[in-house]
């Protein structure tokens, strides 16, 4: 008598739950990254909001900003409070990141060395509400570090990206999303992408996308152009030598200015 309940309950169940061999959908609010190949490739077709994504990388900055511009602009677009970078290994371009589609000003960078005041700072940034993103470089991050920073992203609904050394693939990670991201081999011009953790299949092949997007490729070709001539006119390089230009740098906007009453944000100036 009762096989044919049970047999209704499984088809039911069976109609929810999701299978290994599948791409899950998302559970909660995506942002779209802004590359069309990753975004078929992740739950929901973005990085997902008020969760961990992990980026390992051999090197603490690259392609970082290539990567995260698209979707970090969009946060900031959508929430209007700023996006807080945590142990930056660098001071941002400012103009670089306005000419695809974040302003200087919607910046917070929180420097310390400390590892403990990176983490204090990074939780304290996901538990404020004018927060849009956090991205944090926690190279020595504990595994129970990271449990908690987890749960502050998903009770605040936080866009959250933690880089860590490559090295860290090895070990276990709360993140809902992990990425290898490294330059490839090949052709110097592309990124090559391992999704190592996701809700889905492992991936076969890496994504590749491209270094550079189109519109600052041409930035760069006009000012390489622009620089070559000018030392020629000059006299003082031979004709294709390059040299870096420091005459522009980023405004470096401190946490206690943005906007607003006190917060918990306004406790990390004391570790910047």
């Amino acid at each position: 008598m009762g096989l044919p309940f049970l047999n209704s309950f499984s088809a039911a169940a069976g109609r929810g739950v999701w299978h290994a061999d599948e791409l899950g959908l998302a559970d909660a609010q995506v942002v779209a990254t802004g590359h069309a190949a990753l975004d078929a490739e992740l739950p929901g077709g973005g990085w997902p909001v008020g969760a961990m994504t992990e980026l390992l990388q051999t090197a603490p900055e690259a392609h970082v900003w290539r990567l995260l511009l698209p979707a970090l602009a969009q946060a900031f677009q959508a929430r209007g409070g700023p996006v807080v970078l945590i142990g930056a290994p660098y001071e941002p371009c400012g103009p670089s990141l306005a000419a695809q589609g974040l302003p200087v000003e919607a910046l917070m960078w929180v420097r310390s060395d400390a590892p403990a005041s990176r983490l204090w700072a990074c939780e304290q940034a996901l538990r404020c509400a004018d927060v849009s993103a956090v991205l944090a470089w926690l190279p020595q991050a504990r595994v129970g570090e990271l449990r908690r920073l987890q749960l502050a992203a998903a009770q605040h609904d936080v866009l959250l990206f933690v880089c860590r050394p490559e090295s860290a693939a090895q070990g276990a990670s709360p993140a809902r999303l992990r990425l290898q991201v490294e330059s490839c081999e090949a052709d110097s011009s592309q990124i090559e992408l391992r999704i190592l953790k996701r809700r889905g299949p492992p991936l076969a092949a890496p994504v590749m996308l491209p270094a550079r997007n189109e519109r600052m490729a041409a930035l760069l070709a006009a000012a390489r152009l622009r620089r070559k001539l000018r030392l020629q006119q000059q006299g003082t390089a031979a004709a294709g030598e390059e040299t870096t230009s420091t005459a522009t740098t980023a405004t470096v906007v401190r946490i206690d200015a943005w906007k607003g009453g006190p917060s918990a944000l306004d406790r990390i100036a004391v570790v910047a």
